[in-house]
């Protein structure tokens, strides 16, 4: 039996090795990833060179990209999965609900022997248990979907002359940093302070709208007029409205900036 491991702590890598050499020595780990990127690029890598998919995928939900629920949009997921949490009780209620095994960290042994037992119970019909796990996983999503989806800021309330003016985040084009300060330009090339810094007001943007480039901008789909090839891995974008600077693509950026404008 194959296994990948999915964790971005090595001490959890450990015990859960250790664990489950205690256990049983039928479980081969073949792989650890500690990302979305790195655990997308492995499975697909892994099919490209015509291995088959791991039995077992032990899943933490909170990698050092996000969560790891991203993994099941952007590559197909065969393997049965394990999910290691830390989540509190109303998501693991939702765990219960679909018929997904997880194990709460740190994990213990009795815990993870269950899990396994479980999956073993359950490759006695291997076509339904994939079935039910995909079925299991969508709904999970859905749930978790319902109970945690942020509230993302909606307007910015700025000053313009002597009066205050809330502008709705329709109509940003773009944030910048200019020396220590922060701004956005509207699709109307207006241009305002704003009284955050740029750390600050990625964490309150959806990030289905906004992009952050580089440490210095964040930016709308809509803004980005072409790309460019740019020296260093980097990529050039021409904005519309123009930016008085170059609007540079980060080279560790690149890849999520792709995905998200293909979005």
């Amino acid at each position: 039996m194959k296994a990948l491991i999915v964790e971005d702590e090595e001490l959890s890598v450990r015990r859960l090795k250790k664990i489950l050499n205690e256990i049983t020595s039928e479980i081969q780990v073949i792989g650890v990833t500690d990302s979305i990127e790195d655990t997308v690029d492995w499975l697909e890598s892994n099919r490209a060179n015509r291995n088959t998919d791991p039995d077992l995928i032990f899943l933490d939900i909170e990698l050092s990209d996000g969560q790891s629920f991203e993994i099941f949009n952007r590559t197909e997921v065969k393997s049965t999965v394990i999910f290691t949490t830390s989540y509190d009780e109303y998501a693991l209620q939702a765990f219960k609900v679909n018929s997904i095994d997880y194990l709460l960290k740190p994990v213990h042994r009795d815990d993870l022997q269950r899990s396994l037992n479980k999956y073993e119970a359950l490759k006695a019909t291997p076509a339904q248990n994939a079935q039910d796990s995909l079925s299991g996983i969508r709904k999970l999503l859905e749930e978790l979907k319902i109970q945690t989806t942020p509230e993302y800021r909606e307007r910015f309330l700025v000053k313009q002359n002597q009066k205050l003016l809330s502008v709705e985040v329709g109509e940003i084009a773009y944030f910048f940093t200019d020396e220590r300060y922060s701004f956005f330009t509207t699709h109307t090339n207006q241009k305002f302070l704003v009284d955050y810094t740029l750390d600050e007001i990625a964490e309150t943007l959806d990030p289905s709208r906004f992009f952050r480039i580089n440490r210095g901008m964040i930016l709308t789909h809509k803004t980005v007029e072409k790309i460019e090839p740019y020296f260093g891995n980097r990529l050039a974008l021409f904005l519309r409205p123009a930016h008085n600077k170059q609007a540079l693509v980060s080279r560790e950026k690149v890849a999520d900036f792709k995905y998200w404008m293909g979005k």
